[in-house]
């Protein structure tokens, strides 16, 4: 049980909990998950009004997992607007309002504002630290909390058209936490960019340490009004998307039925952007003690070593030699 489960996580759940999800997942398969048993992480945190792909590492995907914190993501998101609340999102109180309501084109006109290397603040309700305080629990205690903007990268962001119900934030502060499913993107004919909209629904490809809260708040106020985030939906973590993730009910039936390996990527499936580099079982060994290979042939980079296809390490190539990154026990 080495490589990774990717979850469609649903609203109202945190990551933590879904780590303990597959955790009994594991134990009705008949698996081993105590401290000497098999080790189960996620691959980045995931909000719990938010829902989509939430990558679950396995074994020795553990000691990948990280890398999922640096990888690009991509989400599905409804900004509503007349409402900025303290969380930016459905979970928090209003503490601002405005009558003003943007046209579809005026949206698309401003998009490009947030396309590319961008500066943004982060949300007071973040686990960011602030003198070694988690900002989320400073701002719960009342306190002022004062976050510096950071540098993001917005590969792409465009507009999509939801049908169907759309969840609505309460002037008193109560919320719903249905969520509208995304559907094609706006185009062709019946487009109506005069249209005034309480809302709109957009994709965005962002880099690591990206808040899709704060990007809607930020477009919000570019359109001359305020809003805050009622739909959340991951679609891509790194190299993992919807169309290898399973629902909680799935996970809890291929748990009884002792199938879990069924839906297990395997390790590499972490590392699709890191070319594979062969080695012989001798070189294997020596990387396994930890030595240094000279004189591979091999481009400097990143790779994913292997011997016999079984993985070996992930490992860094510099003129010609060969170091440990990190080792797989396997």
């Amino acid at each position: 049980m080495h490589g990774w489960l990717i979850l469609d996580k649903p609203i109202g759940l945190g990551s933590t909990q879904a780590v303990a999800a597959v955790k009994r997942a594991l134990r009705a398969s008949g698996h081993d998950v105590s401290k000497r048993g098999i080790k189960v992480g996620h691959g980045g945190t995931l909000d719990p009004l938010a829902t989509g792909v939430l990558p679950i590492a396995l074994g020795e995907a553990t000691k990948l997992a990280g890398r999922m914190l640096d990888s690009d993501k991509v989400y599905d998101f409804t900004v509503t607007f007349g409402a900025e609340t303290d969380t930016l999102d459905l979970e928090g109180k209003v503490i601002a309002e405005s009558a003003v309501r943007p046209t579809l084109a005026k949206v698309e006109a401003v998009l490009p504002r947030f396309t590319g290397p961008i500066e943004q603040v982060p949300p007071i309700y973040s686990a960011l630290k602030v003198d070694g305080e988690r900002a989320y629990d400073l701002a719960r205690a009342g306190e002022a909390v004062v976050l510096a903007s950071r540098s993001v990268t917005i590969h792409s962001l465009v507009c999509v058209r939801e049908e169907g119900p759309h969840p609505t934030l309460s002037r008193e502060g109560g919320r719903s936490l249905s969520a509208p499913s995304p559907s094609p993107a706006f185009a062709g004919e019946g487009r109506d960019e005069g249209l005034l909209l309480d809302h709109i629904t957009l994709t965005a490809h962002v880099s690591k340490g990206t808040y899709i809260r704060s990007l809607a708040r930020d477009i919000a106020i570019a359109l001359g009004t305020v809003g805050h985030v009622t739909m959340l939906r991951r679609t891509k973590a790194g190299p993992f998307t919807l169309e290898n993730a399973i629902s909680l009910d799935k996970l809890a039936e291929l748990g009884q039925a002792r199938a879990l390996e069924d839906k297990l990527l395997p390790l590499r499936a972490g590392l699709d952007d890191i070319p594979a580099l062969s080695l012989s079982p001798d070189q294997a060994g020596l990387l396994r003690q930890g030595r240094v290979l000279i004189g591979i042939a091999a481009d400097d980079g990143s790779y994913f070593a292997t011997s016999e296809e079984i993985p070996v390490a992930l490992v860094e190539v510099e003129n010609r030699e060969v170091r440990v990154v990190r080792g797989f026990n396997l």
